[in-house]
């Protein structure tokens, strides 16, 4: 059994593949050829939104993103405490200062309540200035955007949406992707909508911005390429990447359902047993990973064991909060700051998820939890 198997999913779209990729191949314009434009449009399109610039990875979207508002030094940017390390990474690597917030237990998300605790907390200091915040929509589900929007705007900061996991999932009709001022994915292999590689892509509805990402993307460039008139990356994306992703994207709608579909029978399944997710109303979620919490960290690590001795892989997202990571020592956070982050990253665990996994292999997986709970 595989955590994520994406041998199954090539099974389907192989011979599509095959000739993307030899299509490339033929023309030979391997880095920001058409396949990369199509998909740009595609992608765009998808998301309900204007513009979507592709790049070379999901930080480098962040990034970039950060880099085209002028996000720098001196400048404070929300982020939650419970994500992926690129998300508070990229905000450090333009020499703002990531300004943890805690989760909702129920959902792993942004807590409204704490944003607006850390911004005014960061208004008080006086030592920041408050520019942007960065939901997570994380695991697949887009945070609350209904709760959090009123807060940035009444602090009068923009939202960068870190669509990671969730580009392609639904909030109120909207797209993920597309629910803030800007958004940003990936498309690392493992992510619902992966590439055989690194891969990203940002949106926004600005014209403007869609300018300065586009210059941002190729080391800040003016006319062409040799007139440079601002600092950049080599942020382009592979047109070998780009023909994988129009393939994939090609029965990604379906693959969400299927996704959805598996989330309700491990829920049928784990009921009782382990807290299973939640979701906002109104939302649908990617599930870019099947998280659920144990009843402490001794009861996670036997249930990891005894899945491992069946052969049934599972991960744990994330053992270590933000705020306790030594990359961030500097900003003096101490272990209890963010309690809900903190009693996650001891209780979680993820099991496996894709679109291709059968009913035998959840009830199997379901009847090791059974016996160790």
């Amino acid at each position: 059994m595989q955590f994520i198997d994406l041998k199954r999913q090539y099974a389907v779209l192989k011979d599509g593949i095959g000739k993307g990729i030899a299509a490339v191949l033929e023309h030979g314009r391997f880095i920001m050829g058409p396949e990369v434009t199509a998909l740009e449009q595609k992608l765009a399109s998808l998301a309900g939104i204007r513009h979507a610039v592709a790049c070379s990875s999901g930080t480098d979207a962040l990034l970039m993103a950060l880099m085209a508002w002028g996000v720098g030094p001196g400048d404070a940017v929300f982020v939650p405490a419970f994500t992926f390390f690129a998300s508070a990474e990229a905000i450090a690597l333009t020499g703002a200062t990531p300004v943890f917030t805690d989760i909702c237990p129920d959902t792993f998300n942004m807590d409204p309540a704490s944003l607006e605790a850390a911004i005014q907390k960061t208004l008080k200091e006086d030592t920041l200035v408050p520019r942007t915040v960065m939901p997570v929509d994380l695991f697949g589900l887009p945070a609350d955007y209904h709760a959090i929007e009123p807060i940035a705007r009444r602090y009068r900061l923009s939202i960068l949406e870190d669509a990671a996991q969730g580009y392609g999932g639904r909030y109120h009709g909207r797209v993920a992707g597309g629910l803030g001022d800007v958004g940003a994915t990936s498309f690392f292999p493992a992510k619902p909508l992966g590439c055989y590689g690194d891969g990203g892509a940002v949106f926004t509805d600005d014209d403007e911005t869609e300018a300065l990402l586009r210059s941002i993307r190729v080391h800040g460039e003016g006319r062409d390429k040799y007139q440079n008139v601002r600092l950049g990356l080599n942020g382009r994306m592979d047109s070998i990447q780009a023909a994988v992703l129009l393939q994939k994207l090609s029965i990604f709608p379906i693959e969400i359902e299927m996704r959805n579909d598996i989330a309700l029978r491990y829920n049928e399944r784990l009921a009782g047993r382990l807290r299973i997710p939640s979701f906002h109303e109104g939302s649908v979620s990617t599930w870019a990973q099947y998280s659920v919490l144990a009843e402490d960290e001794t009861q996670r690590e036997r249930i990891i064991a005894a899945l491992a001795e069946a052969d049934i892989p599972s991960a744990v997202y994330y053992r270590i909060p933000m705020h306790m990571q030594k990359a961030f020592d500097c900003l003096a956070y101490r272990e209890g700051d963010f309690p809900v982050s903190e009693d996650c990253s001891r209780r979680i665990f993820s099991l496996p998820m894709h679109p291709y996994l059968t009913e035998t292999e959840i009830d199997t997986i379901a009847a090791v939890i059974a016996d160790h709970v």
